[in-house]
């Protein structure tokens, strides 16, 4: 009977594990009320992460979806309205059209500016890293009251994947949240956690977020064996982070080898774990282009598209798993379980759909 395909899956680091480590710390977490703020072990990640990012305190919450709301003021779930500006593609924004859209004088027919968010990494940018001379500019902006008409506007940063950028930078966490009134970031991501997010910022904002963590239906009780895995990624996940980088810019230098005019990568600019593959050719969307990379061909089993060293064990095709909506570019991430053998297969894939793609799409214009 043959054997499943050997399945390569990149289309987040959402789809990480919890680690052997992490299962047995959870295991034998000490657990407590934490709604009562008496799970130890979920305290005890809380001041880790503190001590970290050198905030006044620290929140547990199920997700970074809950952490960014809370930030934002869950108070007024319905009420939060926002301004939107365009991305550069390096995942930070203009400044001077912040300050254009920021509304800060006493006018009735609209909001008041309270908050800036922004991203970093910044997710559809690539896993770009924000620069720390951009975000202190920005900084330089929210916080000097005579730019902002004497109004306080507070700043929040959604680092899910901030431990990337600190990695990326040779800088602490701290440095980059240095002067941000709030930041979160996720446990599940490539820090492999199976789930949870940590909210930062003063003991006040925090004091306030625990209350309308309650109001969200947050409050996990026994949540310890949660908390658990959380502290074993931050102790034993983090240092492993540049190993996803590197695997991630070696996909990038195979694809950027091939100088196909159909597909393209920036390679310059291959900050973490995240790559973009962007079609160059409009004959080609993205979703056609993921679903190629799943599929395996009886021509590509011919032509030895296969896993290479399972002694006496028949090869395997080769299923690559990577995330494409409606974008013009397919998005693969890395993280922990990525090894450098699924390196080599999802090189051997890409390199071959690509060129496949490229003979097809000379042959039509022949025809």
């Amino acid at each position: 009977m043959s054997l499943p395909h050997y399945v390569v899956d990149m289309r987040s680091d959402t789809v990480s594990s919890p680690t052997i480590e992490m299962r047995e710390a959870m295991y034998t977490a000490a657990v407590g009320d934490d709604v009562y703020g008496e799970d130890p072990t979920v305290l005890k990640l809380e001041q880790k992460s503190i001590d970290l990012f050198k905030k006044e305190a620290a929140l547990f919450v199920p997700s970074g979806t809950m952490a960014n709301l809370l930030a934002t003021g869950a108070a007024q779930i319905a009420g939060v309205q926002l301004t939107t500006i365009q991305n550069r593609t390096d995942g930070t924004f203009c400044l001077d059209e912040l300050q254009r859209k920021m509304h800060l004088y006493d006018d009735c027919h609209e909001p008041l500016t309270s908050l800036i968010v922004v991203e970093n990494t910044h997710n559809m940018c690539g896993g770009k890293v924000l620069p720390l001379r951009w975000l202190d500019e920005l900084v330089s902006i929210c916080k000097n009251k005579e730019m902002t008409n004497g109004k306080t506007i507070a700043l929040h940063m959604d680092g899910a994947r901030v431990f990337n950028a600190a990695q990326y930078l040779k800088e602490s966490v701290a440095r980059i949240a240095r002067d941000f009134d709030s930041i979160c970031f996720c446990l599940s991501k490539g820090l492999s956690a199976p789930v949870g997010s940590v909210l930062l910022g003063s003991k006040t904002f925090i004091a306030e977020a625990r209350r309308l963590r309650k109001v969200l239906g947050g409050g996990m009780r026994q949540c310890g064996i949660l908390a658990a895995a959380g502290l074993v990624a931050l102790e034993k996940i983090v240092p492993l982070l540049p190993e996803d980088h590197r695997r991630t810019r070696r996909i990038a230098q195979a694809i950027n080898n091939l100088r196909s005019s159909n597909f393209n990568v920036d390679l310059d600019n291959v900050h973490t774990n995240i790559l973009l593959i962007h079609m160059m050719n409009p004959k080609i969307s993205a979703s056609s282009f993921a679903k190629r990379l799943a599929e395996v061909t009886q021509k590509e089993l011919d032509e030895n598209i296969t896993t290479n060293d399972e002694v006496g064990q028949e090869f395997r095709g080769i299923q690559l798993k990577v995330s494409s909506r409606d974008w013009s570019y397919a998005r693969i991430v890395l993280y922990n379980q990525i090894t450098d053998k699924d390196i080599e297969y999802a090189i051997k894939k890409i390199e071959y759909v690509i060129q496949e793609y490229d003979r097809n799409l000379v042959l039509k214009e022949i025809h």
